[in-house]
């Protein structure tokens, strides 16, 4: 009786937590589509969103891989949903960038779960989201925008337009890119801090 109960305990919690993992996906699609430009950081074509908010609280809360889950889901839902003008590159771009926030941030938290590290976990997750956002942009999405859309010239010009001192791609990363995810990830951060102990509480009495 005592095994039966056991392995019914854990087939509960196991629906419990893809549950919560399916309702913070739709939840981080629905996000997504909720766009902000920043148009004195960088060029109208950069908008913002919080579609990373979901996905790191559901890491923090059920550890890296279903924050993974989580981050695929959004994208999958968002391309049924919209379908995709970029031959797949842009999201793919959100994906990795995406996560570049949450796998250090919930990794350092789940070594020890206090406030100290949540907040470790969050700063340094954020200064990896700035450099693989200004390196991946660098190297594979605007190079992949200018082809379609005018060549590199065209692309820097934008940047030009926001910051007098972008001159070439380096400097459209460092001036434009970088800022903009530093501005994300540290928005991201606050809600989370503030949001996380209220959902994490809703998801521990529902067994997830």
């Amino acid at each position: 009786m005592s095994n039966t109960n056991n392995t019914s305990k854990t087939n509960d919690k196991k629906i419990a937590r893809m549950a919560f993992i399916g309702m913070f996906g739709a939840i981080a699609a629905i996000l997504m589509f909720i766009e902000v430009p920043i148009p004195f950081i960088a060029p109208p074509f950069y908008k913002m969103d919080l579609s990373e908010l979901p996905a790191l609280i559901g890491a923090f809360c059920m550890g890296p891989v279903a924050g993974i889950v989580i981050e695929v889901i959004k994208i999958l839902i968002h391309l049924l949903i919209k379908g995709t003008s970029t031959a797949f590159v842009g999201e793919l771009g959100n994906l990795v960038i995406g996560l570049a926030l949450i796998l250090p941030a919930s990794i350092i938290y789940q070594i020890k779960k206090t406030r100290k590290h949540a907040i470790i976990g969050m700063a340094v997750g954020t200064l990896v989201m700035v450099i693989c956002g200004a390196t991946f942009n660098g190297y594979v999405l605007l190079p992949f925008y200018a082809a379609a859309f005018g060549g590199m010239e065209a692309i820097v010009a934008f940047g030009t337009a926001v910051h007098a001192s972008v001159t070439n791609v380096l400097t459209f990363c460092a001036l434009c890119v970088a800022p903009f995810n530093l501005i994300k990830g540290i928005i991201v951060s606050v809600l989370t801090a503030i949001l996380y102990k209220h959902i994490s509480g809703l998801i521990k009495r529902y067994g997830a």
